[in-house]
């Protein structure tokens, strides 16, 4: 401020600036200030070797300018830096692997898709879509074509045994049981269901022995009282089953939603409409439809038999916290009786208490008698 004042005693009136400039001027004067343009009598002024460099008579300069192109460098370079790529993994026919990654649109290209086609909107779908295949059951992300499978971004989602070691295999036809081969695009299918449905038995596995245990001791007769502790690990494996009943209804209704279409049953069997030779295959005999409609049918009613052992599970639960209830209410019923029992106790020794306080007063005993009177008679 004593810059300022100085400054405006020092600059004559004749150079015509108004005050504000005069402010300018002076920060741009300030060591480590940043530098202001100054066009006219300011130029003359400070200098024109100072001034000349930001004063632009065609743009002029706005306060806080430099501050907005910044920030608009920064979120240019941050969306620059956020790559719209895919990380790819391609498994072949015969269960070759290899990794890459590809640019979003070129994906989009290659696979003849369009962008809302990969954007992976719901939990769990399957759907079809230019003759390709997109599937996603919650993190796995899949595309199947004819020729190969993609698994898209799957990094930091411990898939690398399943996908190296297994995958490939089940991808070849290595250990099917069947009298003719399937195109590629049902064992694919099959290979990314039975994953799932060994996901699901997996947590099951997991989630019943821990249950049955926290119920068998929350429920034994030799313990009197209820441990708050099992009560709440019950409460955390509850919420997970809960979890798990969940994943298996929408896993159900997904392909329980292509079973009911006869439509996208047909359009799943990608390899039909396009070799010829399984087409004649098919015309002699083998329906593809209705081989698709097998494998869909046997995972729904895999995944129904573990939405029975939730739903068993669920009913143990139900069943145990109304015997905790029961357990509860009997004590309940044995404090509020000892409760009455040692109210009408007290309300006994209250009586005799108050008949005492009534009546003693009046009543006569040898101790109220005069000692002194008691001596002149006996003289």
């Amino acid at each position: 401020m004593g810059c300022l004042r100085s400054l405006s005693r020092l600059l004559p009136s004749a150079a015509g600036l108004p005050r504000r400039a005069l402010c300018a001027l002076a920060q741009g004067l300030t060591p480590g200030a940043r530098p202001v343009s100054a066009c006219g009598p300011a130029a003359l002024l400070l200098g024109g070797a100072r001034a000349a460099p930001l004063c632009d008579p065609r743009r002029p300069r706005v306060a806080g300018e430099t501050h907005r192109f910044r920030t608009s460098d920064v979120s240019q370079a941050t969306l620059a830096s956020v790559a719209p790529v895919f990380t790819v993994t391609k498994f072949d026919k015969e269960g070759n692997v290899t990794s890459f990654e590809k640019k979003k649109t070129d994906l989009y290209q290659e696979l003849g898709l369009q962008a809302r086609d990969l954007r992976f909107q719901h939990v769990m779908s399957i759907t079809t879509r230019n003759n390709r295949i997109i599937m996603r059951m919650e993190y796995l992300k899949a595309v199947i074509t004819p020729e190969c499978l993609l698994i898209l971004d799957y990094r930091n989602l411990n898939l690398e045994q399943w996908l190296f070691r297994e995958l490939p295999s089940q991808l070849a036809g290595e250990g099917q049981l069947v009298t003719y081969p399937l195109p590629f695009e049902f064992r694919a299918i099959e290979a990314l269901l039975q994953y799932w449905i060994s996901s699901l038995q997996g947590k099951l596995s997991i989630l019943q022995p821990l249950i049955l245990e926290t119920l068998e001791a929350l429920v034994d007769p030799r313990h009197s009282s209820v441990d708050r502790s099992k009560l709440h690990i019950l409460l955390q494996n509850g919420k997970s089953l809960s979890e798990l009943e969940t994943d298996i209804k929408i896993f159900k209704e997904s392909v329980l939603e292509i079973l009911d279409e006869k439509d996208l049953l047909e359009e799943l069997c990608l390899t039909k409409w396009t070799d010829p030779q399984v087409f004649e295959k098919s015309s002699a005999g083998i329906d593809h439809a209705e081989e698709m409609e097998l494998l869909l049918e046997n995972y729904y009613r895999l995944a129904d038999d573990l939405s029975n052992a939730t739903r068993e599970l669920r009913v143990l639960i139900d069943d145990s916290q109304s015997i905790i209830f029961i357990n509860l209410d009997s004590h309940r019923n044995v404090m509020m009786r000892l409760n009455l029992q040692l109210t009408m106790g007290t309300f006994s020794l209250s009586l005799f208490g108050l008949m005492g306080v009534a009546f003693g007063m009046n009543l006569e005993s040898s101790l109220e008698e005069d000692h002194s009177s008691l001596l002149k008679s006996d003289l």
